[in-house]
């Protein structure tokens, strides 16, 4: 059944300014944050996504970078907290972290509509110079986020260009990927959207930020105007390839009318196929119709190019 989320982004650039020393730093950074949130709640969003970093300074040298992060502490996790506690939404903050162990992790937290932590994702593929000069180890897990609609993984920044923990995710499949960075990725950011069936919410520092569909396109995104944008998506929808299917697509639609969606971004040969009905899932939808899914038919087409029989015979 139609599951409608509403979403911010804030590609907000850093706070801007010399930062003050000490706590000063710190309630300075939760004004300048007040300030962006302002901006989205009147909105009412399920969720709120916030560029990589989101609480440095960048006029900081390194060791004053790490001793702001020593006195913040938690205080602007807190800060974050109280927010998705007051607002009942999700909020991710992505910061800079400091381990029991001395070393650091670039991670994103999640706060769930209470303002509790629902754990931490680290930054699988950090930059070289992160750890060669801030102690940033890379992370090894990929976790799911089970929210009340539907489940969210993350990536931050460079992690985009690689290939080892996007299959995860396109393994694991979930709803929607949240994507906070300093880098915009171009392409890949659609190539991530289709390739994992998910739906992506970016939030880039300084530059665009969108939500894009599960079949890559953009269904919202900011301005050079504004820095923020709300959207509201369904995350009830299937990704389907255009062969074979074309007799069930318009059969399907000729039953549901407008309790279905059926958007094509043209070109790729796959559209997405959403339920706005709150008695029939996507699923179910097409699965009446004998509608098979672009997952399947790809597996069915490497299965067929896999038999002997399919292939040119070896060592031609």
């Amino acid at each position: 059944m139609a599951a409608q989320v509403k979403v911010s982004t804030i590609g907000a650039r850093a706070a801007g300014g010399k930062p003050e020393p000490g706590q000063a730093a710190v309630d300075g950074m939760i004004e300048h944050w007040q300030g962006r949130f302002a901006q989205v709640l009147p909105d009412e969003p399920d969720l709120i996504v916030v560029p990589e970093c989101c609480d440095r300074y960048p006029e900081h040298s390194m060791a004053q970078r790490q001793e702001y992060y020593r006195v913040r502490g938690d205080q602007i996790g807190e800060y974050f907290a109280s927010v998705a506690r007051e607002h009942s939404c999700y909020i991710t903050y992505p910061f800079v972290r400091e381990m029991p162990d001395g070393s650091w992790r670039n991670s994103v937290q999640l706060f769930d509509r209470k303002g509790k932590s629902m754990g931490y994702y680290n930054k699988n593929y950090v930059v070289i110079v992160e750890t060669t000069e801030a102690g940033i180890l890379a992370g090894r897990q990929a976790p799911l986020f089970k929210c009340d609609f539907g489940t969210i993984g993350c990536a931050i920044c460079f992690d985009l260009n690689f290939d080892g923990i996007r299959q995860e995710y396109a393994q694991a499949r979930p709803d929607l990927i949240v994507f906070p960075s300093m880098y915009h990725g171009g392409l890949m950011q659609a190539y991530w959207a289709y390739s994992c069936r998910a739906h992506l919410v970016t939030a880039v520092c300084g530059l665009p930020s969108s939500i894009l569909s599960p079949t890559g396109e953009a269904l919202a995104t900011t301005t050079n105007y504004f820095d923020f944008i709300s959207s509201t998506i369904n995350l009830d929808c299937q990704v389907v390839h255009l062969d074979f299917n074309w007799d069930g697509l318009r059969g399907l639609k000729e039953k549901y009318g407008l309790a279905v969606r059926i958007d094509d971004p043209g070109y790729l040969g796959s559209v997405l196929v959403t339920s706005e009905s709150e008695k029939v899932s996507s699923g179910e939808m097409v699965d009446e119709f004998g509608i098979e899914l672009l997952d399947d038919y790809m597996a069915r087409s490497i299965a067929h190019r896999q038999d002997p029989r399919n292939a040119e015979p070896e060592g031609l």
